[in-house]
């Protein structure tokens, strides 16, 4: 008790003033929580009050096309959020006549949300007694008790989860959760962590020890794929181009120029000799230039994306339609959408 009495007396004298914490409608807390899955609080807010303006209910959000919703949420990244986002609020209106799962266990049967945000929701909103465990809370509690089992690993999750359990608030989930998450935060961060004016730190082990920089432990991360995607950049003589959406993979349903993945980087002979260019081009002249020399990397979580951008100019064609300005209306990717903002079309 005495670990979340010094939490939650620092969280409310020191948390910051979010548009989120001055409601418990779980529309508005699931769609934050939801944005701030791997996002930082300075760039999500942007999209929070994006999605708000927009998207005012949950029945609003159920009623718009998945192209507005991905439109909307474009340079935010993990697309599957919104796309489960979209999916759910559909699920609750149509499924669960508009109302919105009370419960843990109900939560977590949404689309897209896991343990952690189903924690957060159930608590904050519906006061049930259930932990919250995010990056935040792994860090918080791996320095303050000491432990070094890893926060990724099947016994972490389960150790840690249990002991975030024991220390909650039960008078007071919500403000507990809230306060363990804005302490890992603001106080106890990754790097540099103010462990002066911590009021945690005459009990804290890892400081008392001096392994602060070592915990959480993590187990080593899976390898990093390196992928090489070739966009074929259409300009037709009548300034048309072409775009399609994307079937698979990260950016499922968000639109790119066509596209010829390669096992490696590839040059403008490689280029004209792949199937799928001939098969985009069947009888009719081109010519090819690279629009960036240097590959450009965009760099996930788990895969680095070279991709380099061949802009072929070739003849008006009906398979090539697209006017430049419409472009602007379609959900893309932010590697798509840094490419658009520095071509400029004749």
């Amino acid at each position: 008790m005495k670990f979340s009495n010094h939490l939650v007396l620092w969280y409310l004298h020191n948390k910051r003033n979010l548009p989120w914490r001055t409601t418990v409608n779980p529309y508005k807390i699931w769609l934050s929580e939801i944005i701030l899955q791997q996002t930082r609080v300075d760039q999500g807010m942007a999209y929070y009050f994006k999605f708000i303006e927009n998207f005012p209910t949950i029945n609003n959000l159920a009623s718009a096309s998945e192209e507005e919703v991905l439109k909307l949420w474009q340079g935010l990244g993990y697309y599957s959020r919104a796309r489960n986002l979209h999916f759910s609020a559909k699920h609750i209106v149509n499924e669960l006549n508009g109302e919105f799962p009370v419960t843990y266990n109900e939560l977590l049967k949404l689309k897209g949300v896991g343990d952690y945000t189903a924690s957060a929701i159930a608590s904050i909103c519906f006061n049930e007694v259930t932990a919250v465990v995010d990056g935040n809370v792994y860090r918080v509690l791996a320095r303050y008790f000491g432990i070094n089992t890893p926060i990724n690993s099947t016994k972490g999750i389960k150790e840690f989860k249990q002991l975030a359990q024991e220390l909650i608030n039960v008078e007071n989930p919500g403000t507990h959760n809230q306060a363990v998450m804005e302490f890992g935060a603001r106080m106890c961060k990754p790097q540099n962590p103010d462990c002066e004016n911590c009021p945690l730190n005459n009990s804290c082990v890892a400081l008392s020890k001096k392994i602060i920089k070592l915990l959480p432990v993590k187990e080593k991360k899976l390898k990093v794929k390196n992928r090489y995607f070739n966009y074929i950049v259409i300009q037709t003589e009548d300034n048309r181009t072409k775009i399609v959406k994307r079937e698979k993979g990260i950016w499922l349903n968000l639109y790119e120029f066509p596209l010829i993945e390669t096992l490696s980087e590839i040059g403008e002979k490689q280029l004209f000799e792949h199937s799928k260019f001939q098969e985009l081009f069947k009888n009719i002249s081109t010519s090819v230039r690279l629009f960036n020399k240097d590959s450009v990397i965009h760099k996930l979580s788990h895969q680095h994306i070279y991709t380099k951008f061949w802009v072929v100019n070739t003849q008006t064609s009906q398979d090539f339609l697209l006017s430049w300005d419409a472009i602007k209306k379609y959900p893309v990717s932010s590697l798509i959408d840094n490419f658009l903002n520095q071509y400029k079309t004749h």
